[in-house]
Parts: C-alpha cells; sequence; structure tokens
C-alpha cells in the first residue's frame, strides 16, 4: 500500500477551503483525464453527508478505471473544530482510504491536510513507493488547483 501526505497552506478560511475540496464533480477538473459524477443526490440543501457515494472516472475513452467512494465520516469545520472527511474507497482496481482535515490556521487561514492510502490491484508493493510518490504530485496539484482563486 502507498501512503501519501499532504500539507497545505491557503488564505481563504477554514469553510471556503472545505467547500473547495468537498465539491467532488469539481475534482475532475482538477484531476486529468478525470470525471467525477455523484451517485447519491442528497436532499435539496444539505450537500454531502455520510453516506455520500460518488465514481471518479480516470482514462481516455475505453482506456480507464472507476474509482468508486463513499464518505464514511463527515465533520464540516466550525469556529472551534477542525473538519475531517474520510473516504473509503470501494473500487476492485483501487482501493484503499482518504481523509481530507480542514484546520484554522494564521488568522483568517487554514491548513489541509490530505493523507491517503492507495491499493492497486495487481500491483506489487515494490511498486508501493512509486505510486506514493506521483501520488503526492498529482493529489498535490489537484488540491493547489482545487483552492486557487477562481
Amino acid at each position: 500500500m502507498a501512503l501519501i501526505t499532504l500539507v497545505r497552506e491557503s488564505p481563504l478560511p477554514p469553510t471556503e477551503v472545505w467547500g473547495r475540496l468537498t465539491d467532488w464533480p469539481r475534482h475532475g477538473t482538477a484531476v486529468p483525464f478525470t470525471r467525477v459524477t455523484v451517485a447519491t443526490p442528497p436532499p435539496p440543501g444539505t450537500g454531502t453527508r455520510t453516506g455520500t457515494r460518488f465514481v471518479a472516472r480516470t482514462g481516455v475513452g475505453r482506456l480507464g478505471f472507476d474509482d468508486p467512494m463513499e464518505v464514511v465520516v463527515w465533520r464540516p469545520p466550525t469556529a472551534t473544530t477542525a473538519g475531517l472527511c474520510r473516504l473509503e474507497k470501494r473500487g476492485t482496481f483501487v482501493t484503499g482510504w482518504a481523509e481530507i482535515e480542514v484546520h484554522a490556521h494564521g488568522g483568517p487561514g487554514s491548513r489541509v491536510v490530505w493523507r491517503e492510502e492507495l491499493r492497486v490491484r495487481w500491483l506489487p508493493s515494490a511498486f508501493d513507493g512509486p505510486l506514493a510518490g506521483a501520488g503526492r504530485v498529482l493529489f498535490g496539484r489537484a488540491v493547489g488547483r482545487l483552492l486557487a482563486d477562481a
């Protein structure tokens, strides 16, 4: 399994950072060759919650794979507590989990801690290091894009 940890700081307030990082379809614009579809539409006005499922489809044409995920912890940030979202990867090709934490930091700003454990079926453990390195680059760029001012 490849373990990935990213820490990023943003001048944006925690609620804004949280909203950007948990806007699942927006991840499709931040990760190349990826489209994200939310499989469980929420009741009006509620957005994501525990039990929300979505699929990240990565590939070109017919060549690609689905990465289905489910939100198993959903605690948005408050004025006094950090936000935490934990995703379980439910696929047959990619499994593992991801956690997104958003902390207040530096006045109105935020600190993001993104942790991910990836397992890719049929990939020997000798590739865990390179997979983790590639994941840090890919997810680091994605977080940067999601946090960039529109």
